[in-house]
Order: structure tokens, then sequence, then C-alpha cells
């Protein structure tokens, strides 16, 4: 894949999910991009043949009769003994409690932690950040003009660093909205690849272990430093991805 930048975008392009003005920038992209074009194509093609018929496929004629006399048979009985139903159920009751028990506990074991939503929640802001007009609010190089540029916006001060010289350059901040609350977004550019660094507080105040993931084709790292919340996330690679940690907290 050419492009890992745009693979989140061309396949909420092809479900009809964007916004008019990414749309536009979807299809200039595709009109130069045969490595996407042929993606869009693939996506297509899947969601066309998981709607044919042919997946799909009648139960043979005697199984069909089989199921249905079991049915028709079941169904005298339960008309012949009045209180079969009643005796019936009190020995199923205990089986359709483990039954549901089980199925609550496979349920909840397949359900995405806390960590993992967040995480989730993480990649889909930076994507989010990638469409067209999104990415900065207040565009600047100047960490003295990106900073207070948050006053009154947001009720925590986060701390803006130059850190060109490391070779990653700020080109602006930007309101998000995560983790169920405001948050401050400074992007910054390291050659062609795009960081959205994420920052707010730590509501208990307490600190968290690091974490380090890959998620959709993005690098993501998240940590606690001061009382505040950072996350890191990129197409960037992961080693890089760690000096631009480093170089935040030195």
């Amino acid at each position: 894949m050419a492009c890992p930048e745009k693979s989140d975008l061309i396949e909420a392009y092809a479900d009809g999910e964007l916004d008019l003005g990414s749309s536009l920038e979807i299809e200039r992209h595709l009109a130069d991009c045969k490595d996407c074009a042929a993606v869009l194509e693939g996506h297509r093609a899947l969601r066309s043949a998981l709607g044919t018929a042919s997946l799909y496929h009648d139960a043979p004629a005697q199984l069909s009769s089989r199921v249905r006399a079991a049915v028709r048979k079941q169904e005298k009985v339960f008309a012949a003994s009045p209180f079969f139903g009643w005796r019936w159920l009190a020995v199923a009751a205990p089986v359709i409690s483990l039954v549901i028990l089980g199925w609550s506990l496979v349920t909840v074991s397949r359900m995405p932690s806390s960590e993992d939503l967040l995480n989730q929640e993480i990649v889909s802001a930076h994507v989010r950040s990638l469409m067209a007009a999104h990415l900065t609010d207040f565009p600047s190089s100047d960490q003295h003009t990106v900073k207070p540029a948050f006053n009154g916006r947001i009720d925590f001060s986060p701390e803006v660093k130059d850190l060109a010289s490391e070779g990653f350059a700020l080109i602006g901040g930007r309101l998000d909205y995560l983790d169920r609350r405001p948050v401050a977004a400074l992007i910054y550019q390291r050659r062609k690849h795009l960081i959205n660094l994420f920052i707010y507080p730590a509501e208990d105040g307490a600190g968290e272990r690091a974490v380090e993931t890959s998620l959709r084709g993005y690098n993501l790292i998240r940590w606690t430093r001061a009382g505040m919340r950072y996350a890191a996330v990129s197409d960037l690679n992961l080693v890089e991805l760690r000096s631009f940690q480093q170089a935040l907290q030195e």
C-alpha cells in the first residue's frame, strides 16, 4: 500500500461516510494513485460479492422435513401434557441460566477494554485530522503563538515545545475531543509524516504505565507525566516516534 494514511479514508469513502470536502480530496487522490484506486476497486468487488445470492443456500429437503416433523411432535407433547410445561421449565431453568451466564462471559471477554477503546478513539481522531481543513485551528511553527491560542478554550495550559532542532517541526495546534473531554492537539511533522500529540490532564492526577501499540497502520504511544496525559500517534515508524516522545520529556 503506497499511501497508508489514505487507507482508512478510502474505506470510509467507499461506504459514503465522508463529508463533501473529504470526498473530493479522496477523488483527487484516486485520480493520481493507482494503488489506492485498486484498493477502492477491491473493496467494492468484495462488497458486491458478499451481496450475491450464491452465498446463500436452502436446506436440503430431507433435513427441512425432519426438522418440521420434530417441531410438530414436540408441540403435540406439550399440548397433551398441561403440567409438562411447568416440569420442563423447572428442569430447564438451571440449564438456561448456565447458557445465559456462559454467553454473557463470552460476550464480556470479547468486549474491548477501556484502554482498547481509548486507543481506537485516538487513532480515529488522528485520521479525522488528516481530512481536509481539519488538521489545525491555529497553524504556526512558533510555540509562543500556539500555546496562548489555547487560552480560554480549554481549562488547562498545555506545554508546547519547539522540537525543530530534533527534526520534529511544530506546524500548529487544534482543539479536539478525546476521552470524554476537550483536549489540546499539537501537530508536528517529521519529513512527510504528521504526528498528533494529544495533551489533557489526568483526572485523578495519578500516573499510568506507558502504552505502545500499533492500530490500523498507525503507531501510538501514551504516557503520563506531571499530572498530564500524552498520546502521540502517527504513521511514523515506532523508533522515531519514541525519539519524539523522548525529546518531549527532556
